[in-house]
């Protein structure tokens, strides 16, 4: 042990004597000029091209700056020249404070917003970790506040990598972008992020409503988290990319569509189950949606838009080629419908002075007014059923003893069509009225799931028509709503033991849908059914509606004998 001690110790003497460390590589002058618009003021060193300086930039300690309008306030810290705060002003989070939109539990974790993506994984940790110098221009300053209009700038520069961010605000959602990069003395493709999803997502399933949207040429692509590639790369042209959760969005808009590129950015995430008492034992892995945008080629110069989805806002931001960013909010297949409900529905709100929850009333009230016809065409057809149905029994019990393979189980169905050809009756006339109802519920709930203006607005006992009824009374209304219409309607040709199985397994089954979903959705199915149950009444007591029940009652009576 003594020898192999007084060998080391040898071994290190003869090295410190014969090694010496090499002198630092001395940087060598760029052969890129900035691009026009992209140089600074030469006047003092904070304002100096970042792909140019030869002297080292960085700050000795981590700052803040803080940047307001009207819409936002937004908190900057130097330390990866990243934004630690988004506060939008106008809305609030699930306890009534403004929502800031960098969300706690992921930022820490896969990135705060406007951080850099590289493709190199130690330089993105370090460019994102370095301390930039800030300078601030324009707006008026209360302290290390500074309301916009302004424009913040972010350099560092080391031996090796060189970074300037610019960013320019006004007053609106929208904030102008300029990122710079190189390494090596090489243009560095460095995109700005938006990685770690959004401040409202605060139970699993928020996360799973989040998307990566893009539009390419004329089309919108959405991509869910189970089509999600972290650090997958798409290029252009693209008008504008981004991350969307269910309300909010933050979108890229890049100058020069035809070479940027989008890369997509996810990653899993434990979050509690209960955010306000977390419980290390109740938790889920969800993923985290995110997005980098820059321009490929250099350079990138782009706009950001990071606000609320709503469609009056969305359609004041327009891309490079005269697009606007209303296609981020997904209103599903029947877009159509569900556009024109939410139009209609904010136009009560706003014209009439009721709340949403009362809005939501009123047009569920002019929706079925609107229905009311078929619904009457559909009696009728019912009544022509009624009474072809003892024919068309005969009919059938003259090829019951055929099996179904039979061939001459076809011309039982070629008297059958003839039959109900002769008196007029049209099979898919009693099943119009429910079948057009169909994209009304699928738009209401497209519509509903999106429409921002929903968000944390109150009707009597909900606080929320976005969430769920808290007390389970609009969905208990809807079984209870639904159970009294199937015992008032006329269901013609129907078993009674099958009769009384869907009178009470399809209440219960829509009861179930609307146990979770939005409350303004469940508020427009009860209602819906309301009406339904007082039309019915109504054209029951008609005298199409009581030769149609007579007739159901003596078929019902002749089965049992």
């Amino acid at each position: 042990m003594l020898f192999f001690g007084a060998l080391v110790i040898v071994i290190l003497l003869v090295t410190e004597f014969f090694y010496r460390p090499p002198k630092p590589a001395q940087p060598q002058p760029s052969d890129q000029t900035p691009a026009a618009g992209s140089a600074a003021k030469p006047a003092t060193p904070a304002t100096k091209p970042a792909d140019l300086p030869a002297e080292a930039r960085r700050a000795a300690e981590e700052v803040e700056t803080v940047i307001e309008n009207d819409l936002y306030r937004i908190t900057f810290t130097n330390r990866g020249a990243r934004v630690k705060s988004w506060i939008l002003k106008k809305f609030t989070d699930d306890h009534g404070k403004p929502l800031d939109l960098v969300n706690p539990l992921a930022a820490p974790t896969v990135g705060y917003p406007m951080s850099l993506w590289t493709y190199d994984e130690g330089l993105r940790n370090k460019l994102n970790d370095a301390l930039y110098v800030a300078d601030i221009q324009g707006g008026s300053a209360n302290g290390n506040v500074r309301s916009a209009p302004a424009t913040l700038t972010f350099e560092y520069s080391d031996q090796q990598s060189t970074v300037r961010k610019r960013l320019k605000f006004d007053h609106s959602y929208v904030v102008e972008v300029e990122v710079s990069a190189s390494n090596g003395g090489s243009t560095l493709q460095a995109f700005p992020a938006w990685p770690g999803g959004f401040g409202d997502q605060t139970v699993a399933g928020s996360y799973l409503q989040a998307h990566v949207v893009y539009q390419t040429s004329d089309k919108i692509e959405r991509l869910d988290p189970k089509h999600v590639s972290g650090g997958n790369t798409l290029h252009g042209p693209l008008y504008w990319a981004g991350a969307t959760d269910q309300y909010f969005a933050a979108l890229f808009l890049p100058e020069n569509p035809d070479t940027a590129a989008l890369v997509t950015l996810q990653q899993n995430i434990t979050v509690p189950r209960n955010r306000n008492k977390p419980d290390p034992k109740e938790v889920d892995h969800v993923p985290v949606q995110g997005a980098a945008v820059g321009d490929a080629s250099g350079t990138t110069r782009e706009r950001l838009f990071v606000g609320p989805k709503t469609l009056e806002v969305l359609s004041s931001v327009r891309a490079a080629n005269g697009s606007d960013l209303s296609g981020a909010v997904d209103f599903g297949f029947f877009g159509i419908f569900a556009r024109w409900l939410f139009l209609s529905l904010n136009w009560i709100h706003d014209h009439l002075h009721v709340d949403w929850g009362w809005a939501i009333v009123i047009l569920t009230v002019l929706i079925n007014a609107a229905l009311l016809p078929m619904r009457i065409s559909s009696m009728k057809m019912s009544l022509k059923m009624q009474r072809i149905q003892p024919q068309m029994d005969d009919i059938k019990k003259k090829y019951e003893k055929y099996s179904l393979r039979d061939p001459r189980r076809q011309e039982m169905q070629k008297e059958i069509w003839d039959l109900q050809k002769r008196e007029g009756v049209n099979m898919l006339g009693g099943c119009l009225p429910m079948l057009l109802q169909l994209p009304f519920l699928w738009a209401f709930y497209a519509m509903l799931s999106n429409a921002i203006e929903l968000r944390h607005a109150h009707w009597l006992w909900i606080r929320d028509l976005s969430a769920p009824d808290p007390y389970h009374l609009l969905p208990l209304a809807t079984i209870v709503t639904m159970m009294g219409l199937q015992q008032m309607t006329p269901q013609a040709g129907m078993d009674p033991a099958q009769r009384r199985m869907m009178n009470v397994m399809m209440p219960i089954m829509f009861g179930w849908f609307t146990w979770t979903v939005a409350s303004g959705l469940a508020l427009y199915w009860t209602i819906g059914n309301v009406v339904f149950v007082l039309q019915q009444a109504v054209m029951n007591r008609t005298a199409l509606g009581r030769e149609i029940r007579e007739m159901q009652a003596k078929r019902a009576r002749k089965k049992g004998k």
